[in-house]
């Protein structure tokens, strides 16, 4: 017997409902998180004995590919607070206490944003343009800009990294973790994007935000790092985003299963379109591409709940992982828009709005590039 979904069908019927308002309005899912939040879904990853569900990753990943299909711009958002709790369960399940207190606080009801992402910073966890000076009393205060900075209307703590210059040991890459309430940070209201608009991934800019010593988790060498905190951060960043992107692929195939069977041909007496060999094969390709990321997207999150020492290949294999569903959610929808005709190129239509979101895919990390340089390294050496 399967395992009931934690979002059930009526709730994400809602979730799909209100998406569209969204997008028009550019406005925050406040409706979708109260919801969300109401059932647990915060908590999913986080063990009950710290006020959570005790969910795997892999039963989470099931989850985000139900509300990527539903609301992609909300299940990308979410993912930012899922990624901080499977970091510190990924942590927790290892021996590794550090982020305890992060699990705890999350089973409680804080909400956990990610400030990791800079402009012009193209080595992301290893390396920062971000200041982390340190303090007496063993905290420090960042100052730097952080973009794409999801759920910025709802975070209640901002889990961010900078560089330390100054330390007897630096440079160092310093983590921590920030509070709202804190009077250097700020943010910029200018997420007016293309798609993925109700996230309101808006600018953070921290101006000496304080870390107080219990809350910073980790003092890095830059560059590739061996520590298990960078791998639980890619592993489950790149897993949760690649659900999300194949709920969108998900729900594009729908929509195109759909429209082939409502859309008609004058050239074939009326017949519908479902019977069109063209158009048939177009659905077939958009099938066979979207059941080929499946059991991948869930081999990997299986792997990483029970342990799996895939050694030097875990790192080629999430990017791989990330660009194989982004990239496959994008060849989806654009199979689904030739589908579906020039109803799809109207702003309302729920399709065009996939179409919008599935190009975010293209800018999260890891990028196509360094994804591949990831995986050449891995298999040929590293360039001499």
């Amino acid at each position: 017997m399967s395992t009931p979904s934690l979002l059930d069908d009526s709730l994400l019927e809602r979730i799909r409902s209100r998406a569209a308002d969204y997008d028009h309005d550019n406005a925050f899912f406040t409706e979708d998180l109260d919801e969300l939040v109401a059932v647990g879904y915060l908590r999913a990853l986080v063990p009950t004995r710290l006020g959570g569900l005790g969910l795997s990753l892999e039963r989470v990943v099931a989850e985000q590919v139900r509300l990527g299909s539903a609301a992609p711009a909300t299940a990308l958002a979410v993912n930012m607070h899922l990624v901080w709790t499977g970091v510190a369960k990924v942590l927790l399940d290892r021996g590794d206490d550090s982020l305890e207190f992060l699990l705890r606080e999350a089973g409680a009801g804080e909400i956990f944003g990610f400030g990791v992402s800079e402009g012009g910073n193209d080595l992301v966890l290893f390396g920062s343009r971000t200041d982390a000076a340190p303090q007496a009393d063993g905290g420090y205060r960042f100052t730097g800009t952080k973009i794409f900075t999801s759920l910025s209307p709802a975070w209640t703590r901002l889990g961010t990294m900078g560089l330390d210059t100054t330390s007897d040991d630096a440079p160092r890459i310093v983590y921590g973790f920030i509070d709202r309430d804190d009077p250097d940070v700020s943010w910029k209201d200018d997420w007016d994007t293309l798609g993925m608009r109700a996230s309101q991934s808006q600018t953070t800019v921290l101006s000496g935000a304080y870390s107080r010593p219990d809350r910073i988790i980790r003092r890095l060498e830059p560059g590739p790092n061996p520590d298990p905190l960078i791998f639980a951060i890619f592993a489950n960043f790149e897993v949760l985003l690649a659900a999300v992107y194949t709920g969108i692929g998900r729900r594009a195939l729908e929509l195109a299963v759909e429209a082939a069977h409502r859309r008609t041909s004058m050239k074939n007496d009326g017949r519908s379109l479902a019977q069109d060999p063209d158009i048939r094969w177009r659905i077939a390709d958009a099938a066979i591409a979207q059941d080929g990321i499946g059991p991948q997207l869930v081999a990997l999150a299986r792997d990483v709940d029970e342990k799996a020492d895939h050694g030097a290949q875990w790192f080629p294999k999430l990017v791989g992982l990330k660009i194989r569903a982004t990239e496959n959610a994008r060849h989806v929808v654009d199979q689904a828009i030739r589908v579906s005709g020039g109803s799809s190129y109207f702003a309302g239509s729920e399709l065009g709005r996939l179409y919008r979101d599935v190009l975010a895919g293209i800018f999260h990390p890891s990028d196509a590039e360094s994804a591949h340089s990831t995986v050449a390294n891995a298999w040929l050496g590293p360039i001499a």
